[in-house]
């Protein structure tokens, strides 16, 4: 009985250890990979992005874009630069399947996965807010429902 508790231990641990997720890859340099395997060529710009959902309410593709914020609690989301004052791009990734280091803020990526403009809900918007690390008093203030453009990440690639 106790080998047999020894060897379910055993091929649990290495099972777990096995499918554990690239956790703290750093982002130090272009060609580092997260989630699916994304190759950069075709990708489209950010602003490019926002044009093509301003006529179809859904993409589907790649998309390249500057990191300007990531989930402070596990690196579960990243935001894309906007040009001007626009609220930056949220970006998830399909089933939470990996995340993002915190080096990545300031790194160019392409994305590939599937665009679209949604509401986001004021619990969300202050569920995220805090992920970011924002303050009670910012946490507090958001008060209205934001529809805005959302990214499901199936990879992404470093690329600068």
């Amino acid at each position: 009985m106790k080998k047999l508790f020894t060897l379910l231990f055993s091929v649990v641990a290495f099972a777990t250890i096995g499918s554990a997720q690239q956790a703290d890859i750093p982002a130090a340099h272009p060609g580092v990979q997260y989630g699916k395997k994304v190759e950069a060529q075709g990708a489209i710009s950010v602003k490019a992005l926002e044009t093509a959902l301003a006529k179809s309410n859904d993409f589907s593709g790649k998309v390249r874009g500057e990191v300007v914020q990531v989930c402070k609690k596990k690196g579960c989301f990243i935001t894309l630069k906007r040009e001007g004052n626009a609220e930056p791009i949220m970006v998830r990734f399909t089933d939470y399947g990996y995340f993002m280091p915190q080096d990545i803020v300031g790194k160019t990526v392409v994305l590939e996965g599937k665009g679209k403009v949604k509401e986001t809900t004021v619990a969300k918007l202050q569920h995220d807010a805090k992920d970011l690390g924002k303050s009670e008093k910012e946490i507090a203030a958001i008060k209205k429902p934001k529809r805005d453009i959302t990214f499901i990440a199936d990879g992404v690639v470093v690329v600068k």
